[in-house]
Parts: structure tokens; sequence; C-alpha cells
């Protein structure tokens, strides 16, 4: 029997308060999504796959999207839920819970640090008084006081960073159309969308494997879903919301590579510079680079932000389910779980510090082993929703207001396409390492289960 929202609620009566408005929720989703995934690391995809880099960014898009769904529909069915990993717990059980729980934790600590990083080499680029560790720890140390302030503090910053990231994106949407049919310049057209090679100039396969790379840069979407416990809006407001803003990313992020594709031939691309900087000098926009390393900088602290928060949240949900010590559970002030905060910042601070004194194996390997974390996640949540919706249908089907589309075949898609994902990881030579080191970090959590069940059957002691 699938299990009413009183006894699934994960929201005021643990302390949290709904401070959040939808404008507030959908930012904080966006900020989840858009870093520097876009804006530098769009760059080693297509010098590695060519201008067909837009077909990788739609093809893995699309698979976010239709995971988007399903999480959609299981969030409008069963109100009470509002946390992305419980979806698994619901769907499958407690140890799914207790695993996507905790790899979603993980997941968001080593993005805090890999996004503090990049922050902080960009401040360092401009003033380079201290050092990129010590920048790394200020721009933490800083985003977590506006964490530990309250979840409406916290929103109102992250709405207008995600918004002038947007802006920005925009902008630049403008400014290359503007550059490509003429209206400012002489017009590029799209022929470098086939010149220098072709459109996919080292062939369909790399296409397909370009999905397992820039797969990662589209996750987060599922952040609206976690910020659904302190936000006054309804579960469908809040289902509708976490396709929404999927939709939209997908639509940013295939447009601009399309853009950018067209503007710059894709071998004047480099790995690690930002092609939306190489784009605007190409066209002419005075200090474009500066104006770039700007918007990048706004991007990570956005990103950084919204990891702190997720950490937070989906900690102190552990901590209520008896999955991660009690004490996390504890809010304070306006309803702040500030020790979980403390607790994934003091983490968080902890690879920053292996990201300085090994950085090429311990750092590197936290890094690795969050690499396919999150498509083992959305492996998860699809599996859930289909046997959820099997018990819906029997039980409840009034409550199926929004739908996964194409059941059961589209879930199934989703599954396979993860799947296949999963395994090109596995026989990639370039992704073999962030394969194994992921199937690692898997293995520990469950570790971590078989130990937590052992514990709570053990006898109490008597006296």
């Amino acid at each position: 029997m699938i299990a009413g929202p009183a006894e699934l609620a994960t929201g005021p009566e643990q302390g949290l308060a709904r401070s959040l408005k939808p404008r507030h929720v959908e930012m904080i989703a966006i900020g989840g999504i858009i870093g520097a995934g876009l804006f530098v690391g769009s760059s080693s995809a297509i010098a590695a796959i060519g201008p067909a880099a837009i077909v990788s960014y739609a093809a893995a898009g699309l698979i976010v999207l239709l995971v988007m769904r399903m999480l959609s529909e299981m969030a409008n069915a069963v109100p009470g839920v509002q946390s992305f990993p419980e979806f698994s717990r619901l769907g499958l059980g407690d140890w799914a819970g207790f695993l996507s729980g905790w790899l979603y934790w993980y997941f968001w600590v080593v993005v805090v640090a890999i996004e503090a990083i990049a922050g902080a080499t960009i401040v360092c680029g401009w003033w380079p008084v201290l050092p990129v560790w010590a920048v790394a720890f200020a721009l933490t140390l800083a985003l977590t006081g506006v964490n530990l302030l309250s979840a409406r503090s916290y929103g109102e910053f992250e709405f207008w960073l995600s918004g002038l990231k947007i802006t920005a994106i925009l902008v630049f949407i403008l400014v290359a159309i503007a550059a490509i049919t003429g209206v400012a310049g002489a017009g590029t057209g799209l022929s470098n969308w086939t010149a220098h090679g072709g459109f996919a100039p080292h062939g369909a396969l790399s296409v397909v494997a370009g999905v397992t790379n820039v797969i990662f840069a589209l996750v987060g979407a599922e952040i609206a879903t976690v910020a659904a416990a302190e936000s006054s809006a309804g579960p469908k407001v809040i289902a509708k919301l976490t396709l929404t803003v999927a939709a939209r990313i997908l639509l940013f992020y295939v447009v601009s590579i399309a853009l950018i594709v067209a503007v710059v031939p894709w071998t004047d691309i480099i790995p690690g510079e930002s092609p939306f900087a190489t784009a605007l000098a190409r066209i002419g926009v005075p200090g474009g680079a500066l104006i770039m390393q700007a918007v990048v900088l706004v991007a990570v602290l956005s990103c950084l932000n919204s990891g702190l928060y997720v950490t937070s949240r989906v900690l102190h949900a552990l901590a209520m389910r008896g999955d991660a010590p009690r004490g996390l559970a504890l809010t304070q002030g306006a309803g702040v779980p500030r020790r979980a905060i403390l607790f994934g910042t003091v983490f968080s601070l902890a690879a920053l510090t292996l990201s300085i004194v090994s950085p090429t194996r311990a750092f590197a390997f936290l890094v690795n082993a969050s690499g396919a974390v999150m498509l083992v996640l959305y492996l998860l949540i699809a599996l859930a929703q289909l046997r959820l919706r099997t018990r819906l249908e029997r039980e409840s089907p009034e409550r199926l207001t929004i739908r996964m589309w194409w059941h059961p075949y589209g879930a199934i898609a989703a599954i396979l396409a993860i799947v296949g994902v999963l395994a090109a990881m596995a026989l990639t030579p370039a992704l073999e390492t962030q394969f194994r080191a992921s199937a690692l970090a898997v293995l520990v959590a469950l570790a971590g289960l078989v130990l937590k069940r052992a514990v709570s059957r053990r006898p109490a002691p008597t006296l």
C-alpha cells in the first residue's frame, strides 16, 4: 500500500521553514546546473566531438528530461515526499533511500570543492595576492555564512546570482545570432557547422561517446524537489518546475553550443578555455574575455551556493530517517539545519585540503568517484517510478494527474540509455577510471547500509 503524505512528510513538522517562493525554487535548481560545466567545460566536448557536440548535448538532455518527467509524476502523486533521494526509498525501499541520500550528498560535497577551486582560480587571476587554496576556503566559508542565515536569505541570494547567469546567456545568444545573420557585421552563417572536416569530423561514434562526457553538466534540475520542503508552493507547482527547469536548461545548453560552433570553427576551440569568450572575441565584442570571466565567477559562486544548500537538506532528511546521526536533523533560528550545513562544509573543506596535499591522487580519486554517481541515482529514480506507477494505478489512480510520457516505454528507454552510458564509460579508456571509482563509492555506501542494519539489530545493553 502507498504511504500517505503524513507518513512520508519531510516538511515543516521537521523544523524546516516554508519560506521559499516558487521563483526561489526555480532559480535554486538553475543555480545547480549552470556552472563552469557550461561556460568552460563545454570547450572540451566541442574540441573532442566537433559541431556534432550539439547532438551529444541534445541526447544527454533528453535522458535528463525523461528522468525529470518521472520525478515530476512521483512528486505530484505523493506530495509528502519532496526530496529527491526519498523517491528511490518510496519506490524501492529503505535501502535505496539510504544509498541515494548518501551518494547524492557525496556528489554535491565534491562539487562544492570543485566550484570553489574554479572560482578561486578566477579571483587569483585578477588579484594574485593570496594562493588559490586560501581564496577557495574563503569563498566556501562566505557562502556557508549565507546558508546559515535562513532559507529565505539563501534563496534570495541564489535568485539574483542565477538571474545574472541567465541574463548573460540570453545576451550571448542575441549577440551570436546577430553575428550569424549579419545584423551586426558581415554575417558568418552556419558554414562552420560543416567546414573543417564536416559536422561530425570524428564520426558518429564520437557523438554517442560524447554523451558520456556532457551528461554530467546537465544534472541538477532535481534540486527543485529538495528545495520543495521549504517552499510554500503546492506539489503540482514543484512538479512542473522540475520539468520546466530541465527543459529550459536543455534549451540554453543546446542553443548556446550551436551558436558557438557556428561563430567559431570547432578547430579553434581550446579545451579548458571558455568557448563563450572565444566566440565573443571572434565577433569583436570589446573585453569579451573579461566579461566571460566575470560571468563564470558568478556561475561558479551560484553553483557553490546551491551545493552547500543541497548537502545540508539531504543530510537533514537522512537524519530524520535515522540514516544519519539524529543530531544533524536539529534546526535552529529560522528553521535552518545549521549542524547539517556545517557538517557538509567541513567535508568540502577537507576535499579542498586534499586538492592541496594530494591533487593527483586523493583529490583526483574523490572527483572521479563522483563521476558516475548521478547516473546511478537517476537509474534508481527510473526503477522506482516504474514500480510506484504500477502501485498507483492499482491503488490510487486519481493521484496520477501528471503522467510519465509513453509509459512504460519512456521509463524503459531512459533506463536503457543510462545503462548504455554507464557501459560506455566502463569501455572508454579515458572514462574507465571514473567508472571504477564511482563503483567503489557505491560499494562504500552499500557497506555503510550493511553496517547500519547490523548496528540497529544489535540488542540494547542491559544494566
